[in-house]
């Protein structure tokens, strides 16, 4: 059962949350979602437009804590797809960003400065992809960043985990402080900060759960995202959809943008 979309306030978005914080919030999302191979149904997907548009590079929006790249990386490096990732946000986590470009090898590098995904710098070419992010924005600038990627003729992939089911919200609700709790201690690097902003002041948990709650009540249905690509001109064909998530009564909603 849907409800009405709701755009709502989220801690991440906002320009004064101390970066330690937002960064250990993006740390567990990125946890989670390697945790649970959240990224596995993204990957034929992912591969299609890759060998439809012939890209070998990606662009990464919104990356927060570098959410599934680097498992996508890997993945598609196997199935014979080499390609190489560029991480932004318009709140780099520095750390982790680092973090995975040593453990891939520089097959994953990052922007340092701010990135505005409505906005992006000519120089970063490539196929365009936002994993569990494009919720975050309203309706105007969900369109912007798409016509920003017709503008410069590059190809788009739009991969949400967020769901507006009354279900999934319910879930969220009960189960979002428990799994900040039990996955702290595994998430690396160990960081003292993490620990004491979980157990001792628990801004962690308080923060993903709100977040958490906000993201699904901010979700786009898959007509949306297709309503979205209206006007947009004709040069480009969409493709908006959903599959369930294995072992989940969840599901992916995914946008996909490339050139005729």
């Amino acid at each position: 059962m849907t409800f009405p979309r709701l755009h709502l306030f989220e801690f991440e978005d906002q320009i004064w949350l101390p970066g330690i914080v937002r960064d250990l919030a993006t740390d567990y999302l990125s946890f989670i979602q390697a945790a649970f191979r959240l990224h596995r149904p993204i990957l034929p997907l992912l591969a299609e437009v890759l060998r439809v548009t012939n890209q070998r590079r990606i662009v990464d929006l919104c990356s927060g804590g570098g959410g599934p790249v680097f498992q996508i990386q890997k993945a598609l490096s196997a199935v014979g797809l080499s390609i190489s990732i560029t991480l932004t946000d318009r709140f780099p986590n520095w750390r982790a960003f680092q973090q995975i470009e040593e453990a891939s090898e520089q097959q994953i590098t990052f922007v340092r400065e701010s990135v505005d995904a409505r906005f992006l710098p000519d120089r970063l070419i490539g196929l365009r992809t936002i994993f569990n992010s494009f919720h975050h924005f309203c309706e105007s600038d969900a369109r912007r960043i798409l016509f920003d990627a017709v503008e410069a003729g590059q190809p788009i992939a739009i991969f949400e985990y967020t769901e507006r089911a009354a279900l999934i919200v319910l879930l969220t609700l009960i189960l979002t402080s428990f799994l900040v709790a039990l996955a702290t201690p595994f998430i690396r690097p160990f960081r003292w900060s993490r620990v004491v902003l979980t157990y001792v002041l628990p801004l962690i948990p308080v923060m993903c759960w709100w977040d958490g709650i906000v993201s699904h009540c901010r979700a786009y249905t898959r007509d949306e995202l297709q309503a979205l690509t209206k006007d947009l001109g004709a040069s480009y064909e969409w493709r908006a959809d959903r599959i369930r998530l294995p072992y989940s009564a969840a599901y992916l909603t995914y946008l996909l943008g490339c050139r005729r």
